[in-house]
Formats: C-alpha cells, structure tokens, sequence
C-alpha cells in the first residue's frame, strides 16, 4: 500500500511540475523617426509582454547571426507577364546579395503561383539553381496566392533558425482553395516574418485589386513585416535592398511564458517596447500556443473563482 501511495503521489508530482518549455522567439527592428535601423539597443531597454503580462527576456541577440530560411514566392499570374522580365532579374540580384553576405547556412527556397502552386526547389544555397528556375517561369491565368503563402509557411515551420517569407505579386488571389484566415495562421504557426512587394500599377482588364493589397497589408504588419509598392526598375531594387537592411538588423528576443491567464483564444497577443523615446519596434503581433496543466489554474482556484 505504501508502494502504491508513493507511486500515486509521485505522479501527481510530475503533473504538477510539467512546465511549458516552448520557448516563443520575436524577430524584431528598431527603428527610429526617420525609419533609420537601430541596431545598438541592450537587452535592458526591451520589456516584452504576453497577452498584457510582463514576461522575462531569456534569448536576446543584436544583429542576430541565426540562419535564415526565405521563402520566395514569385506571382506568375497572366497579369505579370507583361513586365515579369523586371521582376526576375531584381529577384536573381536579392538572392545573390543574400548568399554573398549573409549567413552561410542561409538558404531560399522558391515557388512560383498562378492557378496552380509549384515548388521549383527545396531550401538550397545554389543561387545558379534558383536563377534558371526564376527564369524558366511561365505566365498562367489564375492566382493562388494565399495557396502559396500556405504551403510555404508549412515547410518554413520545420526549418531551424529564423523564417522569412518574401512575396512578389499584383495582389490579386482568384482561384486559391485556402483562406486569408488560413494564410495568416500558417504563418503565426511558422513564426515567419512576412515581406510582400506589390508590383503596382498593374494594367490590366480588372484593374488592381485593393482587396489583395489590404489582405497583404495586414499579413505583413501582424507578422513583423513590411508592405512595398514600388514601380519597376530601380525602385524594385531598393524594395529588395530594404529586406537585407532590416534582415541584417533583426534582433532576436526569446522568452518562456509564465503567469498568463489561460483563455479561449489559443493566439497569444505579444507587445516589445523599447525605453528609448522615438524609436518604434516592428515584430509579430503574437502566436499560437496551448496552456499546460501547469499553467491552469489548479481545482482549488477554480471553485474559489465559482468557475467549472
């Protein structure tokens, strides 16, 4: 019998000791008035909270060196055609730029949509295998864009590291199976940074579609992102040359949740500030993320509260 009761309350013990060990990790630039990067902050001047509670910094690193996986999503759509020439040859020098300064374990995967979602290839550091796939891209009707954004986000979520994700489209998605609510969750869940260069104007039939561009908006805000709209040629360039900026002046900031009150919502709301007066912090809005029993409020707290 004492066997039994020894056993009974070990396991009780190990129940109540198991603790959330997921750590939560925040991509995020500083940047001041002018959208100048502030690069030289110290982990002091950060507060971070979850869902309004003050949490504890356990990971910080300036001008992080953790490997980026990009993800590359290319708008093949009928509507680009026209002026696709100018968008692959700013995409090839992005990821030459990429693989000459980054990170030696960076690596770009590479898809393309219209009707249909192609994979042309698989994380790699071969920038001459990207460039001939970029360039053997076809025009087609249709646009499943959040399609793309999806299946990316999927395979980013696998990758260590941070994860990033890079559109370049008109904005329009026609034909996509998946949700913008889809999209977004993917990737919340992939903990990707979101970049979506809108290629504008567009001249077609249609017209642009602001429903897209809004959708794009909101995805990359929520995601720690940014939105360009910029015209063809050399503002294109500087779209991309914008990416590598804020990519090499990520701070990394990880903590471990603790004290938050579990709700309905599984999506957790974060918020970083900085000390610093005139600087704004650009990250994710939040992630997804499911309480354990430690986190519960244990049964006597619960009929205290009149709760069930």
């Amino acid at each position: 019998m004492a066997g039994l009761v020894a056993a009974i309350f070990l396991s009780a013990q190990e129940t109540t000791i198991r603790v959330d060990v997921r750590l939560v990790r925040l991509l995020a630039t500083v940047k001041d008035n002018f959208g100048n990067p502030i690069g030289n902050l110290k982990k002091e001047e950060f507060t971070v909270l979850d869902n309004g509670v003050p949490q504890e910094i356990a990971v910080f690193e300036r001008h992080t060196e953790q490997p980026l996986s990009v993800a590359l999503l290319v708008d093949t759509s009928a509507s680009t055609a026209k002026d696709f020439r100018y968008q692959a040859e700013s995409v090839t020098r992005f990821l030459r730029a990429l693989f000459r300064e980054g990170n030696p374990k960076d690596a770009v995967s590479l898809y393309s949509f219209n009707w249909q979602v192609l994979e042309h290839s698989d994380f790699t550091r071969n920038a001459e295998r990207l460039e001939r796939a970029v360039r053997g891209m076809k025009s087609e009707a249709g646009t499943a864009m959040y399609d793309a954004i999806w299946l990316a986000a999927d395979n980013l979520e696998q990758r260590d590291g941070r994860h990033v994700m890079v559109i370049v489209t008109d904005g329009a998605d026609t034909v996509s199976t998946k949700k913008y609510r889809d999209a977004v969750e993917a990737l919340h869940r992939a903990d990707s940074v979101l970049y979506a260069i809108l290629v504008i104007p567009i001249t077609n039939d249609a017209g642009r579609n602001i429903g897209g561009e809004n959708a794009l908006t909101t995805m990359t805000a929520s995601t720690g992102g940014r939105m360009f709209m910029p015209s063809l040629g050399a503002s294109l360039n500087e779209a991309f040359d914008e990416i590598l900026r804020d990519l090499r002046t990520q701070y990394l900031i990880g903590y471990y949740p603790r004290n938050i009150r579990p709700t309905k919502d599984p999506f957790h709301r974060t918020d970083v500030r900085v000390a610093r007066s005139g600087l704004r912090v650009v990250t994710r809005s939040g992630y997804y993320g499911d309480f354990t029993d430690a986190e519960r409020p244990s049964a006597e707290q619960r009929g205290a509260r009149g709760t069930r």
